[in-house]
């Protein structure tokens, strides 16, 4: 019977090569690479606040202008009551719930790509 032999690699004593580090352990450290991820993060969430912002001051912000503007609008009723008051009494909240709901949806759909990207292996 021969003697057994225990073949292993030249190179044992090497240190074993670590993974990269994902993007949460970037953010975790507060690294370099981490501060890019939350910044791109910030400025899509700004940038969506601010079309959100612009949308609302042009909408509900010009209804008072486009009063100024066209007084016969004024004047005209609608159910007994003046158009101007129906327009920014009634129309004006189902806008609101809207802009509202689409905020929060375009909000949501960035945070999932943020975190798409940052759980990515």
């Amino acid at each position: 019977m021969s003697e057994r032999v225990r073949v292993t690699s030249p190179r044992t004593t090497s240190g074993r090569r670590l993974p990269p580090p994902s993007a949460a352990h970037e953010i975790d450290a507060q690294s370099q690479v981490g501060e890019v991820y939350l910044r791109s993060l910030l400025r899509a969430q700004l940038r969506l606040a601010v079309v959100v912002v612009t949308l609302l001051a042009v909408l509900v912000g010009g209804l008072p202008l486009a009063f100024w503007l066209l007084p016969e609008v004024m004047d005209q009723e609608v159910l007994g009551m003046p158009l101007a008051w129906g327009l920014l009494g009634f129309l004006v909240y189902p806008v609101l719930v809207a802009i509202g709901w689409w905020y929060v949806r375009a909000a949501e759909r960035n945070e999932r790509a943020f975190t798409d990207v940052v759980e990515r292996p």
